[in-house]
């Protein structure tokens, strides 16, 4: 049974995004998960993308939170993802 892909997607010098690390870092680690960190600095097209909106949490591929995360939101999501898998 594989565990659910957790990404979040961050910036340089982004204050929002110390606190989305710290609200993933408590929910996945409360699960027992892993999750990973990828910057739009190195990445123009997702810095396109996904300017107004960073940081940005996936789950499994597919945008799940944004700007401030909702801890209660994403441990519901990581929960019925790992039920399914």
């Amino acid at each position: 049974m594989a565990n659910p892909d957790v990404v979040l997607l961050t910036k340089a010098d982004c204050h929002l995004c110390a606190a989305a690390r710290d609200a993933v870092g408590r929910v996945t680690v409360a699960l027992g998960l892993e999750w990973t960190e990828r910057s739009v600095d190195s990445d123009e097209a997702l810095r396109e993308q996904y300017a107004e909106e960073i940081p940005v949490v996936f789950v499994n591929g597919v945008q799940r939170d944004f700007w401030k995360i909702d801890e209660a939101r994403l441990d519901r999501v990581l929960r019925q993802a790992m039920a399914r898998q």
